[in-house]
């Protein structure tokens, strides 16, 4: 059956005068996430108390919530736990990668990537005093620097910046062949494209959940380890609920067995809650839908703006299969102009230097919205309205 969109869209709650063309760094509430929190705390939290941890088993939400996302990611069952924050888990898959004991000493990765992914290659060799080298070079160099110098492939499958998306079945496979491990980082890619990490034969991923699954602000991260890895995957954060047995609460560490082993700390709850509320839209949709209207979308966004806003140079790949979901142009007074948008109603953000973005999720945002926030643009454009003192002051979250 075909996802039908106008049907998920009546299910988010945006104010009826914004665009929110910005889901690739927050995604917007669901109609019920606020009822599901409230009837959690009053109905569950309030009255269960500490018995809810059995009674209402939210003990097993990371495993639980972690196999609905492993849904959308093409991974198989039990291969993905939620908790903690995508920068840990990161660092769990990077320090696992390693201990597997590849032949190799450079972690490659790509100047495209997230920056934090970055940060914590660095801080994991310098801590740990590694001989390891973190080499990185252009995305489009890649594939001909995956050599037998590779011990681990860090990459992000769509660059937050550019929205240019990896290739990765062909990434991995050439990684394989070297010897090396890959690492996928989704944070741009779950909830609005079509991910395979089986079919891929990758070996870990992690990715956020406030972006395209809407999970809210600070929302749990996740982290895939194939099973083929899970026994001999070792976590470098050994917190307590990786124990193999918690509750024991002995003074010596022994790791739980397959994806349980990656838990740390106690899973929020109320966190887990509103992210359950979002993914509960992902049961009526098909993932392969999402990721064919996206298109749709973003194909009319270029189109148009090409012939309207000459100033707005297109950074994102022109070939829809080689990007993401959401769409970066350059423009020299481009956090400016942003703000102008935003003052005037259609919602996406700026990165550093100049590029402003526009994310495009179909779950909530359709043909009207897109030819409307054109309008406003072409407008602002037009009339300079964006060339004003006020759309020049930064401010700390861009």
């Amino acid at each position: 059956m075909k996802s039908n969109f106008s049907a998920t869209k009546s299910l988010f709650d945006i104010p009826k005068d914004i665009i929110y063309l910005d889901g690739n760094s927050l995604g917007p509430p669901t109609t019920i996430t606020s009822k599901k929190i409230n009837t959690f705390i009053n109905e569950k939290w309030a009255k269960l108390l500490i018995k809810g941890w059995n009674s209402d088993k939210w003990i097993d939400k990371p495993k639980n919530i972690g196999n609905r996302i492993a849904t959308l990611i093409g991974a198989e069952n039990d291969s993905v736990i939620v908790g903690d924050t995508l920068s840990i888990r990161t660092y769990q898959a990077l320090h696992a990668a390693i201990k597997l004991k590849p032949k190799g000493k450079v972690i490659l990765s790509d100047s495209g990537n997230f920056p934090s992914d970055l940060y914590i290659a660095q801080g994991l060799i310098e801590s740990l005093n590694l001989s390891y080298e973190l080499r990185i070079v252009e995305p489009h160099e890649v594939f001909d620097c995956i050599t037998e110098e590779v011990a681990v492939l860090l990459l992000t499958e769509v660059d937050y910046r550019s929205s240019r998306k990896h290739n990765m079945l062909q990434l991995t496979t050439k990684a394989h062949t070297m010897g090396a491990i890959t690492i996928w980082d989704l944070a741009h890619s779950t909830g609005v494209l079509s991910v395979k990490l089986q079919e891929a034969n990758a070996d870990f991923a992690v990715g956020c959940t406030y972006k395209y699954l809407n999970g809210g602000p600070g929302s749990p991260a996740f982290i895939y380890v194939a099973p083929k890895h899970q026994a001999k995957s070792e976590n470098a954060i050994k917190g307590w609920l990786g124990h193999a047995s918690p509750f024991n609460f002995t003074k010596q560490f022994q790791p739980s067995s397959g994806i349980d082993k990656m838990q740390i700390g106690t899973p929020p709850i109320i966190a887990s809650t509103a992210l359950e509320a979002s993914l509960d839209i992902f049961d009526i949709v098909d993932i392969k839908d999402i990721g064919i209207e996206t298109i749709k979308l973003t194909e009319f966004f270029i189109d148009q703006t090409h012939k309207h806003c000459p100033e707005l140079k297109l950074i994102s790949p022109t070939c829809s299969q080689k990007r993401g979901a959401h769409l970066a142009f350059a423009f020299t007074d481009g956090y400016a102009l942003m703000q102008c948008l935003i003052e005037h109603g259609v919602i996406g953000d700026f990165r550093m230097p100049n590029l402003i973005r526009f994310g495009f999720n179909p779950l909530f945002i359709d043909q009207n919205d897109v030819s409307k926030a054109l309008e406003i643009l072409f407008d602002i454009m037009q009339n300079k309205k964006w060339d004003k003192p006020e759309f020049k002051v930064k401010s700390y979250v861009t």
